[in-house]
């Protein structure tokens, strides 16, 4: 879903951003788990669970049917001044950060015992809201590992910078995480990747368009002003030195598209081998500085780019590369200092990238710190599901996502472009999907971490450096499958290709994805078509490239996949003509793995809306059928409002499509939804029947 998750500790996560066969015959599905009609509770919204005072009855459905269902929010609803976006998944964040702040502040309250994970949550959040102990410190934290980096003065120091980059929060080109094995997932890998730039995409360093080109001028002037605060001299001449070097990595870098594509970044090999492709750099070294020992194999995610940037290690200058390490180290660390520091760094990742002219109130981002995945999150939501997630609702949504299972064992029956022997590779892959709803079984041990009252940049470090000590004590160890890559507070879904594993944390179950009082269709059309849209990463264009146990490999037949491609080259080419913003396009297969879980997710959701009701027709509610109902529920789950320079900022850095297009992309593509509000070949998104694309 959300584009806004870090890929935790096991890659190849699918936000929305989203075991064994179920009993249920594939032609029908449970009815006890989820209502019918709508129940004696009253819905958090409307009368049966839409809120239908925020339409545009004047936009035709055939128009705009993103409008049609939210144009009157669209037109009242202002931005708040600290976000670039906002919408439903905005709401759902704002609950869960006061729910937790409301946590907090009781832990505090109540004076914890010292050593105690309640102590660490609370002293964390209090030293992140005392403001005068990080004013009066300034960049003092930082004058040690500033001085150190001014040391460096040959390439040998250098690489061994580099490889301590990710604990020491510098900077590399050389990017690295240990996951599991794409061949074997059930053993760790060590995977080494490329990036390393400052700007959003390559596109910012290698466009000329006028937005590209004031955002460099911005950036060189930012990059100057962080150097200053340091008192680093000729703060100007580095700040242009620091971009000439990042521009350096992106012009190796590979276009976003390719960057997805799971064929050409899965490139195993031994580590002698490694060597052997790669010798212009010492890795011994740098491996040795990164604290790594022994390694077996290695995967190398964008083996052409490998040289040209290693190159660079010889053909800049050594000082180059510290004016680098060192600007990215004042930015990757400025939340944890100064005011002045951190306003700077908001001012031109928030307010010159996105347009965002206000930071988010204190409060709010010492919850966000203290309450993410990489912090205390799992301490947090261990609380929190106990305070605010119903077990009832869990069962729910079990049987939400084995009636959705159904419905994808009977889509895949009658599909005529699949040959049976894809179909029963299929089908096993449907039957071992694993579901993980609200809350992990298993909870991370954080209690070794150190966390006072007074020092939050010492604090922050600590939790580095146990994240970071987690991670390379993988290596050589088996995959843990009961581990979450988000928090159980998390508005989100995703799926794991390396577990087969779909997952749905508490926060997103709520309305107006999952509401028990609300109507039927309305929960199919959507917490049943996010549950379909995870499902179908299991089957997009890179999912379908793992089988039942996560192994990366090609289970289709040759005929079976060029009829895959073809729909979903087709699919591609429709999103590529959506313009959200004048000059700026939607890439279509750059997003084509989320579009492709959007049609197939609602298509599931139909499909099991439908058997559900067994046969009898939906009663009709306020005016509207059970199919109006239903597309309504996805059109509002998406409602949304971006600021442009954060839609552009969007449109080359996530793989989702814009709220708009999430919703009139996917339903022109469905002959129900045409039916259901009566579109005709004269309105705006009506497609011809031959060139609709329904995948599942």
């Amino acid at each position: 879903m959300n584009p806004l998750i870090r890929l935790p500790v096991y890659s190849l996560l699918l936000g929305l951003g989203l075991a064994a066969c179920s009993e249920t015959p594939s032609d029908q599905v449970e009815t006890d788990s989820l209502q019918t009609t709508v129940s004696a509770a009253r819905p958090e919204l409307g009368s049966f669970g839409i809120d239908l005072s925020q339409q545009d009855p004047t936009t035709k459905p055939g128009d705009d049917f993103f409008r049609f269902a939210n144009g009157k929010w669209l037109d009242e609803f202002e931005l708040p001044a600290d976000r670039s976006n906002y919408g439903s998944f905005s709401v759902l964040g704002d609950r869960s950060d006061q729910r937790v702040n409301e946590i907090i502040d009781e832990l505090a309250s109540a004076e914890p015992p010292a050593g105690s994970i309640e102590q660490k949550i609370s002293d964390y959040y209090l030293s992140y809201m005392d403001t005068a102990t990080l004013d009066a410190r300034g960049i003092a934290p930082l004058r040690e590992s500033l001085a150190q980096l001014a040391q460096i003065d040959s390439k040998e120091a250098l690489t061994e910078a580099l490889g301590r980059a990710q604990l020491d929060a510098t900077a590399s080109p050389f990017g690295w995480y240990i996951g599991a094995d794409r061949r074997d997932p059930d053993r760790h890998q060590l995977v080494l990747s490329l990036g390393g730039i400052g700007l959003p995409d390559r596109d910012y360093y290698l466009l000329d368009t006028e937005q590209y080109v004031n955002v460099r001028s911005e950036y060189v002037a930012h990059i100057e002003r962080m150097l200053g605060f340091a008192g680093i001299d000729n703060a100007a001449e580095k700040a242009q030195a620091v971009l000439a070097l990042e521009t350096a990595f992106a012009e190796n870098l590979w276009p976003r598209a390719d960057r997805r594509n799971r064929d050409l970044t899965f490139n195993p090999m031994s580590y002698a081998e490694f060597k052997a492709v790669y010798p212009n750099m010492d890795w011994d070294a740098y491996w040795a500085a990164a604290g790594i020992g022994e390694i077996e194999d290695l995967n190398v995610s964008f083996p052409s780019a490998m040289a040209p940037i290693i190159a660079l290690l010889d053909s800049v200058a050594v000082e180059d590369w510290v004016s680098y390490m060192s600007y990215q180290h004042i930015s990757n660390l400025a939340s944890v200092l100064s005011q002045e520091i951190d306003d700077e760094n908001f001012h031109f990742y928030s307010t010159v990238l996105s347009g965002v002219p206000e930071q988010r109130q204190r409060w709010e981002r010492g919850v966000e710190r203290v309450g993410s995945l990489n912090s205390l999150g799992e301490a947090v939501g261990q609380i929190y599901v106990q305070k605010h997630f119903p077990e009832a609702a869990k069962q729910q949504m079990q049987g939400l996502v084995e009636n959705l299972r159904a419905a994808l064992a009977n889509s895949i029956a009658s599909l005529d472009w699949m040959g049976e022997e894809t179909k029963n590779e299929a089908r096993l892959k449907l039957e071992s999907f694993r579901p993980k709803i609200a809350y992990p079984d298993e909870w991370r041990d954080l209690s070794s971490i150190e966390i006072s009252r007074d020092d939050l940049f010492t604090n922050a470090r600590n939790v580095r450096e146990f994240n970071y000590a987690d991670e390379i004590s993988r290596l050589g160890k088996p995959t843990n499958r009961e581990e979450w890559g988000m928090t159980p507070q998390t508005v989100n879904a995703y799926y794991n290709s390396s577990f087969n594993e779909i997952v749905f944390p508490a926060g997103i179950l709520q309305p107006p994805f999952f509401d028990p009082a609300a109507d039927m269709a309305v929960n199919y059309g959507g917490i049943g078509a996010v549950i379909g849209h995870e499902m179908g990463h299991g089957f997009d264009d890179q999912g379908s490239k793992s089988d039942s146990l996560g192994v990366q490999r090609n289970w289709w037949t040759d005929d079976d996949r060029a009829n895959f491609e073809k729909l979903t080259t087709a699919l591609a080419a429709q999103y590529d003509q959506f313009e959200p913003v004048p000059g700026y396009f939607v890439d279509g297969n750059f997003t084509l793995g989320e579009n492709i879980g959007d049609v197939g997710g609602l298509s599931l959701a139909y499909r099991a809306y439908k058997l559900t009701l067994g046969g009898e027709e939906a009663p009709v509610i306020d005016g509207l059928t059970g199919d109006q109902r239903f597309f309504l529920s996805w059109a509002q789950v998406w409602q949304r409002k971006y600021r442009e320079d954060a839609l552009i900022q969007r449109l080359t850095s996530d793989p989702h499509s814009p709220s708009e297009f999430r919703v009139n992309g996917v339903v022109r593509n469905f002959d129900e939804w045409y039916e259901a509000f009566d579109v005709q070949p004269e309105d705006a998104l009506y497609l011809a029947p031959e060139d609709r694309v329904r995948i599942w």
